[in-house]
């Protein structure tokens, strides 16, 4: 095995029947300095999940350099303060921090070797429970924008704390657009999810635009302003409040820039 090039330590397999197994968290043990002791929260870690166990294990415990829970990602690895890098660092000194860096990539590049890891486009297109809620939460935030326009109009628009009511009408409209782009019901084995929880790239919002919709497209953080007398582009009737108009792009198949 090659770990035994790790001072001869060999861990007790996990499964051994019908062959023998080791989960990620042990051959990561291998690698990680006995004196380390760390409690961390996964990236993906919802408010409120309490414990040492949670739904997503995202509660990741270190005991004297084993693993006991938690899913490893960029947030526990990175370079940032209390990472696993930097509390080796503090505790065990700069040679550990080296060591257990040059191990790491190590391990990734074997993994990488007998696993590999892609994505494409299958990994973008959502099956048909997920496109009939995207479908309806879009729908859902156009008749949102719809009735917001009724209220501008009528004159029935609470303004906000320091806003006209057009602005306010313009702040609550972009709220409701970039909502309607926020969409995570992929299944966990999805590969793009996993780079995203990962930390390795991209965001649940780039997620959002491959598999749902691009979504409102904002400048300087407001809708599309107006580029011709009263309207956006020339195809536009004059004075249209209305999502298309302004900038919000439902297909996710491609993005259309208005400059």
């Amino acid at each position: 095995m090659w770990w035994e090039d790790f001072d001869g330590k060999v861990p007790a397999p996990a499964i051994l029947k019908p062959r023998p197994l080791w989960t990620g968290n042990q051959v990561f043990n291998l690698i990680i300095p006995k004196q380390i002791n760390l409690m961390r929260q996964s990236a993906w870690h919802a408010d409120g999940e309490t414990g040492h166990i949670t739904p997503g294990d995202t509660q990741v415990r270190i005991e004297k350099g084993e693993v006991i829970t938690g899913t490893l990602c960029k947030k526990t690895l990175g370079a940032s303060t209390g990472s696993l890098i930097h509390v080796i660092w503090e505790e065990v000194g700069p040679d550990a921090a080296r060591k257990f860096l040059g191990h790491t990539q190590w391990l990734v590049n074997y993994w990488l070797l007998q696993q590999g890891f892609n994505i494409g486009i299958g990994d973008t297109i959502a099956d048909a429970a997920t496109m009939e809620k995207i479908n309806e939460t879009i729908s859902t935030a156009k008749n949102a924008v719809k009735e917001l326009i009724r209220s501008a109009q009528d004159k029935d628009l609470e303004p906000e704390p320091g806003r006209t009511m057009m602005e306010s009408f313009e702040n609550k409209v972009n709220q409701v657009l970039n909502k309607a782009r926020d969409e995570k019901s992929l299944s966990e084995s999805n590969n793009l999810k996993a780079m995203v929880m990962a930390g390795s790239k991209g965001s649940f919002i780039n997620i959002s635009q491959m598999t749902a919709c691009v979504g409102q497209q904002n400048v300087e953080g407001k809708r599309i302003p107006y580029g011709f007398i009263d309207q956006t582009l020339p195809h536009f009737t004059k004075d249209d409040y209305g999502p298309e108009s302004r900038g919000f792009v439902e297909n996710s198949e491609r993005m259309i820039l208005i400059f």
